[in-house]
């Protein structure tokens, strides 16, 4: 089976190609750049690259959020109308699970962490079982960070923090948290799409004429606009 995964959820943007259990090709950037002029192009050539046409692919895995709004529209978007286009399945993996798989050997728990401003963070706690198998353990949310420090404290097990936006939020974490952080090395920030491509290769498929990004929250300017209508 040969699977297109596609990452462009948040500053990091990922595509990879899976071939059973060979990585075939894989390719990742962290720059501020726009994903909508350079997520096609990325996957065109590292098809021509691995000497692949789109025709011989099996399935397309698309990390559908949370993260940035218009990060996460392009890659669903993208991935939506390949699948469509090519007639293959489509699956949909949660942006922070992809993260979390960064840390899927640590012998305790996960907490990957993308930054939502004004002290909140999207978030969600995942362990490991046999194998490396990743299991959600609390469901991804958003919420402020002094809540989700006071529900991990309670856990009383190790937590793992990953993540690029992860230095926005290291100090409050070790001062509350003190020896039960553990901090992943930056070299484990970057969500890997060849990650995400093993994650879901196997999962259900998505209907692709329904599928729709997980943003957890609406965006601001949906949010004001409802707002200003109900009054």
């Amino acid at each position: 089976m040969k699977v297109l995964a596609i990452d462009t959820s948040n500053l990091v943007m990922g595509i990879a190609i899976t071939a059973g259990s060979t990585v075939i090709g894989e390719t990742i950037t962290n720059l501020k750049k726009n994903h909508s002029v350079r997520a096609m192009p990325a996957i065109s050539e590292l098809l021509e690259e691995c000497g692949i046409k789109p025709n011989e692919l099996d399935k397309i895995v698309v990390a559908k959020g949370p993260g940035s709004y218009t990060g996460v529209r392009i890659g669903v978007t993208i991935a939506k109308t390949l699948a469509w286009s090519l007639n293959i399945p489509l699956v949909g993996v949660s942006s922070l699970e992809i993260l979390a798989a960064n840390g899927r050997y640590f012998n305790g728990s996960i907490s990957p962490i993308f930054d939502a401003r004004r002290g909140q963070v999207y978030t969600g706690l995942y362990s490991t079982l046999k194998l490396g198998d990743l299991v959600c353990v609390k469901e991804d949310r958003i919420l402020l960070l002094t809540d989700w420090i006071e529900q991990l404290k309670a856990t009383q097990s190790d937590i793992l923090f990953l993540g690029n936006d992860l230095e926005l939020h290291r100090e409050a974490i070790a001062t509350e948290m003190g020896n039960q952080a553990v901090f992943a090395p930056f070299t484990g920030f970057n969500p890997r799409p060849s990650e995400l491509a093993l994650i879901g290769m196997n999962r259900e498929h998505e209907n692709v004429h329904t599928f729709v990004p997980n943003y957890i929250r609406l965006a601001e300017a949906e949010a004001n606009w409802i707002a200003s209508n109900q009054k």
